[in-house]
């Protein structure tokens, strides 16, 4: 692993920024931005921070993320989410890494699977996966479970025998297991 030591430049916002807003910026080494595959055409990163660390990576489509996911041996899905038969967003989980990736079409932020959230966590796709049963605390689960064959109350399950359709709504997923 290569190691450099650089410093942050640091100079006032401008546009309609608030008052004392700060913009930040780092100057990388040009062999490394071009080992990362960035181009012109095709510059826009990944970032995360843990909270200690900033990570940096070429940002990766969806099909993009998946076959690298499916290359490391990784059990990889791709969830598409339709209202009625439009697909709104496809999403691809990483159940190995407990990682995603989510894709939305043109539609309404209020018809995607995470609304303006463009890069959800692991948490959120849980808590979609969620939103799209039956609730736990609701009267009658146990004979509800006992009807779709599971006997415990597993989102994932649920939804891979309900396709995730709710009474209040036309929304529902398909899933693929990816090879």
């Amino acid at each position: 692993m290569e190691r450099r030591k650089a410093k942050v430049n640091i100079s006032s916002a401008g546009g309609t920024a608030g008052k004392g807003a700060k913009t930040y910026k780092v100057t990388l080494p040009t062999t490394w931005v071009e080992r990362l595959g960035i181009t012109k055409e095709h510059r826009e990163l990944d970032l995360a921070f843990d909270g200690r660390r900033i990570t940096l990576t070429q940002y990766l489509s969806g099909s993009e993320f998946a076959k690298r996911q499916r290359a490391q041996g990784h059990a990889v899905r791709a969830f598409r989410f339709y209202d009625g038969d439009q697909l709104c967003s496809t999403i691809y989980a990483d159940f190995t890494e407990r990682s995603v990736m989510a894709e939305n079409q043109a539609v309404p932020p209020i018809k995607t699977a995470f609304g303006n959230n463009p890069i959800p966590s692991w948490e959120d796709f849980q808590r979609f996966l969620e939103e799209r049963c039956i609730p736990r605390q609701r009267a009658g689960l146990r004979e509800y479970l006992e009807t779709l064959g599971l006997d415990e109350y597993d989102p994932l399950a649920i939804i891979e025998k309900t396709s995730g359709r709710m009474a209040e709504d036309k929304q529902w997923l398909s899933i693929e297991v990816l090879k």
